[in-house]
């Protein structure tokens, strides 16, 4: 049986661990600069490599290192630097878009993946870049019927990478979109000389306009549509459309998302190929599904985009997050009784009441869920601990560490 692979975002160890407890066959991360989140999400540095290849061979997961930005000459010290820090980590490949990157990791036998930066939208430019790469992400754009054509194309010619295995198609399978094509911006880069393909988009695309008409200066709000804000994209309804495509990586967007989200949503993707592989695929397990995806940070969501042949029209309504669930600071924790399975914690802001469901995140723990079903303070049974209680104990299954942050969750007010 083929395997499939589900590829998670980590910007933090927080979010690593959380994607490894969610069943990620794969992370992708950046270091520093020279990666599309650079300014966005909480890169972690040369020194973190080792920990994190150790962290996820142990769970014989692969290890991907975002190198993907446009280079410019000033560069490309920098970036050999980092392609030798990765390849001396064990890290498993990079994923790149310049062809100085491409052809640099390639000479020091550092596996490449083609980022979806290279807009790679026929058989031709995959026969192309697999003398470099053994991966290659496709444009976001292409439609399922395409991508199979691709992806057909590649076994019938037998076109193989540098390890000598058939390429891999990799596509996006669930988060933001960005309304250019393949991610190349340069609105940001137009009105603040902060470049998106240099990592330092400030997603100006995702603010209300009005429109002014310049005779007149009557001004027009688009029915209140972020007309520049695509809904995130979501295929959780046509997973098995995907394989059937003959996709081998689903890649997950969220570098900038909290640990949650990156739990929450590699579980369900992590569920939705497994039941598509044993032939349990239901339409009562997407429903569930998508209400799980729907508790984490989401700009509502886009059933289908280009994949399904679908026009770019589903704008989000709202700025933000539509999550129909929110986290609310509480604490922190200060120990964990291993044998009990309890945890203790210090309340900080807000109340916590018996009933209440809690998120615990650290970068050890990675994300753990609790509901409250008994409370004590001291070792007494109480309904409420509030700002200020010390030494606050409840059931936690897994097990969490000290200084770990404890969230309430609840419904989101008008989702």
């Amino acid at each position: 049986m083929k395997e499939i692979e589900i590829m998670s975002p980590a910007g933090s160890f927080e979010s690593l661990v959380s994607a490894l407890k969610g069943g990620a066959n794969s992370v992708y991360f950046g270091i520093e600069q020279l990666n599309m989140r650079a300014k966005s999400a909480n890169n972690f540095t040369k020194d973190d490599l080792p920990e994190i290849v150790s962290m996820c061979k142990e769970k014989n997961v692969k290890t991907y290192l975002t190198v993907n930005t446009i280079l410019y000459d000033h560069d490309i010290s920098l970036m050999k630097s980092i392609c030798d820090e990765a390849k001396s980590a064990g890290v498993t490949a990079i994923i790149a878009s310049d062809i100085s990157a491409i052809s640099y990791a390639h000479s020091i036998g550092l596996e490449v993946h083609i980022s979806t930066q290279q807009n790679i939208t026929n058989t031709e430019a995959v026969k192309f870049y697999s003398q470099y790469a053994d991966v290659v992400v496709l444009a976001r754009e292409l439609t399922l019927k395409q991508i199979k054509s691709i992806c057909e194309d590649i076994v019938k010619e037998e076109i193989r990478g540098p390890k000598g295995d058939l390429i891999q198609v990799e596509i996006f399978a669930h988060g933001a979109l960005c309304v250019a094509i393949s991610g190349k911006c340069y609105m940001s880069l137009a009105t603040y000389n902060s470049s998106a393909n240099r990592g330092a988009c400030l997603q100006n695309c995702r603010r209300a306009y009005k429109v002014i008409d310049k005779e007149t200066g009557d001004e027009l709000e688009i029915d209140n549509q972020y007309i520049m804000s695509p809904k995130d994209l979501c295929t959780i309804g046509f997973v098995d459309k995907i394989l059937d495509a003959g996709v081998s990586v689903l890649k997950l967007e969220g570098r900038g998302r909290a640990p949650d989200y990156v739990y929450v949503v590699t579980k369900t993707y992590r569920e939705a190929v497994d039941a598509v592989l044993s032939g349990t695929y239901t339409k009562e397990k997407i429903d569930k599904w998508t209400e799980d995806l729907e508790s984490v940070f989401n700009r509502g969501f886009w059933h289908g985009g280009y994949y399904l042949g679908k026009q770019l029209g589903e704008w989000s309504g709202t700025y933000g997050s539509q999550a129909k669930t929110e986290k609310i600071y509480i604490g922190k924790a200060a120990h964990y009784f291993n044998k009990a399975g309890i945890g203790e914690f210090v309340i900080e802001s807000g109340e916590l009441s018996v009933g209440d469901l809690v998120l615990i995140t650290g970068p050890s723990t990675g994300v753990a869920n609790a509901s409250i079903d008994e409370l004590r303070i001291d070792d007494k049974p109480v309904n409420l601990a509030k700002k200020g209680d010390t030494k606050v104990t409840f059931k936690v299954k897994d097990k969490i560490h000290r200084n770990d942050k404890l969230y309430k969750v609840v419904e989101r007010a008008g989702v």
